[in-house]
């Protein structure tokens, strides 16, 4: 990043046409955003905004290769200071550079975005948790930067979060992803169950081993949405709200398919407006009970995400326990010194 170029800014006009696109397109989001205090919601609003824009333009677009392309120059405009004219690149990277979000992050969206693109399967759940963390996860991770939060353990809970939110969706979307060719639940699964992943995109319809596919991809997501609680209760006080809603919405979504007999072929999972209302009103109750776990160390296939971003990136303490440590080592050094002056004296 080139800090010696005008620092670009977070303008009131290009923030409005970010709230704009996410009120249409990313309401689950946008609901959740509104119990965010005003200092983060703004940078969580740009910072989103890219990221919608980024999956619309490889989803939506004519040519996803071109896409991707053109979404990596726009990735390096911004972290260059020199963003694309457009007010949600405009925006993004005045983020960015305030908040200090190291260019791994977007990067690993981009990269999961073109895995997209390529129209790319997972032969089992590990391969499909690398897919998670870069579309999801990172997100998850650079919203925690934006609310300051730069210690490993908590925003590896973040990305979990994201990953969870991101298996909530692919749990949601079966049936509607296998009507455009694409499928995300794992092959390996798949055989399990006897099924020809191929017949089935042919043909998408529902069926008991596939509701069992669905409720297992689910149950996993239940575990890491349990593993991020302890990261939102290290969140600022005032964040907590928000992201509590994030989690309890998304998860209400997976849910909802889990009532339809984990049926997401026929009907898509949805959350009504008067749901999310009281999904925030427990959320807002449950931010000042909730409690931080014993430690949990980081999906595997999340641990590239905390590189660079994580104040103890480059050291396993941190920085506190150096300093104690640091001390006792100097204690130590003058305790030698004075016993050998002792010694010296006695002889």
């Amino acid at each position: 990043m080139q800090h010696n170029l005008p620092k670009p800014t977070l303008e009131k006009a290009d923030l409005a046409a970010c709230r704009f696109l996410l009120r249409g397109g990313s309401k689950s989001f946008f609901a959740a955003s509104l119990l965010l205090p005003s200092r983060i919601k703004n940078a969580a609003t740009a910072l989103y905004a890219f990221c919608r824009v980024a999956d619309d333009l490889i989803d939506l677009g004519d040519d996803p290769k071109q896409a991707v392309l053109l979404l990596n120059a726009r990735l390096d405009a911004a972290y260059a200071g020199t963003p694309y004219n457009d007010p949600i690149d405009r925006a993004f990277a005045a983020v960015v550079r305030d908040k200090k979000i190291p260019k791994n992050l977007p990067a690993a969206l981009v990269e999961g975005l073109a895995w997209d693109s390529e129209g790319r399967k997972y032969e089992n759940f590990e391969s499909l948790l690398d897919y998670a963390a870069r579309v999801a996860g990172a997100v998850g991770v650079m919203m925690a930067l934006v609310m300051g939060v730069r210690d490993r353990e908590n925003l590896a809970r973040a990305a979990d979060l994201g990953v969870a939110m991101q298996l909530t969706n692919i749990a949601r979307d079966v049936g509607e992803d296998a009507r455009a060719g694409r499928l995300f639940l794992p092959l390996d699964w798949f055989a399990e169950a006897g099924m020809d992943p191929e017949k089935f995109l042919k043909n998408p319809v529902f069926s008991e081993p596939l509701g069992f596919m669905v409720k297992k991809l689910l149950n996993e997501a239940e575990l890491l949405y349990a593993r991020a609680e302890s990261g939102i209760a290290n969140l600022p006080v005032d964040c907590r709200t928000g992201i509590a809603a994030a989690r309890r919405i998304y998860a209400a979504i997976g849910h909802d398919v889990a009532a339809q007999n984990h049926n997401s072929i026929t009907r898509r999972a949805r959350v009504n407006r008067t749901k999310k209302i009281q999904l925030a009103m427990r959320a807002a109750a449950d931010a000042a009970w909730l409690t931080a776990g014993a430690m949990q160390p980081a999906l595997p296939a999340n641990l590239f995400l905390l590189e660079g971003a994580a104040e103890d990136s480059f050291s396993p303490e941190p920085r506190a326990f150096v300093r104690i440590l640091n001390l006792f080592e100097r204690l130590e050094r003058a305790q030698r010194h004075e016993l050998a002056q002792a010694t010296r004296t006695l002889a």
